[in-house]
């Protein structure tokens, strides 16, 4: 176990640095970015033009005007920080405050150069004025360049991820008590009206987007049923910001226990419905496997009770595809529900991501992303150590 743990976890050093290489790369190819975002600005404001100096103030701040190796080692593990080795460093251009040219496009056609050449180099020494994180590999994140200006991105990750934490808990605990009674039962009940229902309704939670369930269960659950004068469910937010009544329940306190639950029954229900699609025919399938295996058969004959042959015999083998499921959860704990936090307007990690990457705050996304990244090989690998839980036949070495 020793060895394998070991090995595992250079393994997870070595993935982890080649997905942060290639998240980090892949971000800043995507299309748009702060000098897009500073031309829409001057734009809104009613100025065409915009000059070097706003230029390269926005590539400082986003350090565009560092070399690519470079920036990502200042964000990976927070070096180079300032001059190294003595004066060695200053010497050493990492980058050029206006690298080659630059075209903007203006929305009357025209086409402006605004850069040429490499008239100001920035060497190691230059970093010494600039504030930089010890590096998200020990845990600092940086800061927020947009949604939160020059706070911390601990601090806004820490201020959304208890939305997340209790609407991805509350839907996946729920998903698992109930997907996998069902799953077991319409495996035990083959082709019964029990397992042709379940397999329909696993076929639709299957076939449709998340936000097409969370569109149909706003207007079923509160726009149609506050018409009707029924008992309604608040269509998005995790805490209200007025008081109002439901027939049935009566006045509701903004903020009250009751209005968050209210708001949190429908994203939770979406996800519910969904993971249930999902888990059941999963679990389902490989109970048929185990089922139709010889051991079961000869326990079958030697007289032991049908209960007895699902529980013990089967139950415990067919759950070792389903622990393999489950490798991805830590993950989508913390992660959330991207499109579903988006309907429902739910303050979550997965709203924070969406945010983030439209508002271009690298610094947020690479955050979340690189999180994800390490719970997911956590998960994979607590996974690995539950087969041998499951199966005591399965040796790590």
């Amino acid at each position: 176990m020793t060895t394998f743990l070991i090995r595992r976890l250079f393994q997870m050093l070595i993935v982890t640095i080649v997905a942060a290489i290639i998240s980090f790369g892949l971000l800043y190819l995507v299309p748009g970015g702060p000098i897009d975002v500073l031309l829409a600005e001057r734009q809104n404001a009613g100025t065409q033009r915009i000059d070097n100096d706003d230029i390269l103030r926005v590539k400082e701040r986003f350090e565009l005007d560092l070399a690519m190796p470079v920036r990502f080692t200042r964000w990976l593990i927070g070096w180079p920080s300032g001059p190294i080795f003595g004066s060695i460093g200053a010497d050493w251009s990492v980058g050029c405050a206006v690298p080659g040219q630059m075209r903007l496009r203006y929305p009357d056609g025209t086409i402006e150069i605004i850069e040429e050449g490499c008239e100001v180099p920035v060497t190691l020494a230059d970093l010494e004025s600039r504030d930089v994180s010890r590096g998200v590999m020990f845990g600092d994140f940086g800061v927020s360049q947009v949604i939160l200006r020059d706070r911390p991105v601990a601090d806004l990750i820490a201020t959304r991820l208890p939305y997340t934490l209790y609407l991805m808990g509350g839907s996946v605990l729920l998903s698992i008590v109930i997907a996998v009674p069902i799953g077991i039962y319409s495996a035990v009940k083959q082709y019964s009206r029990f397992d042709y229902t379940m397999t329909t309704v696993a076929f639709i939670g299957a076939s449709l987007p998340s936000f097409v369930f969370g569109i149909f269960a706003i207007l079923l659950f509160s726009i149609l049923a506050k018409q009707a004068g029924l008992p309604y469910l608040p269509p998005g937010d995790a805490v209200g910001t007025r008081d109002y009544t439901i027939p049935v329940l009566g006045a509701i306190e903004a903020g009250s226990f009751l209005d968050r639950f209210l708001r949190f029954v429908m994203p939770c229900g979406v996800l519910t419905f969904i993971n249930i699609a999902g888990w059941s025919r999963f679990v389902r399938g490989s109970m048929l496997e185990v089922l139709s295996l010889d051991y079961v058969r000869t326990a079958r004959a030697k007289g032991v009770q049908e209960r007895m042959v699902v529980l013990k015999h089967a139950l415990r083998n067919s759950l070792i595809p389903f622990v393999t499921l489950l490798a991805g959860v830590l993950a989508t704990l913390f992660g959330g529900a991207l499109i579903t936090e988006s309907v429902f307007n739910w303050p979550g990690l997965g709203r924070l991501f969406i945010d983030a990457l439209g508002r271009n705050d690298y610094n947020v996304v690479m955050a979340l992303l690189f999180i994800n990244v390490v719970l997911l090989l956590i998960g994979i690998l607590i996974t690995d150590i539950l087969y041998t839980i499951v199966d005591p036949r399965i040796r790590l070495s």
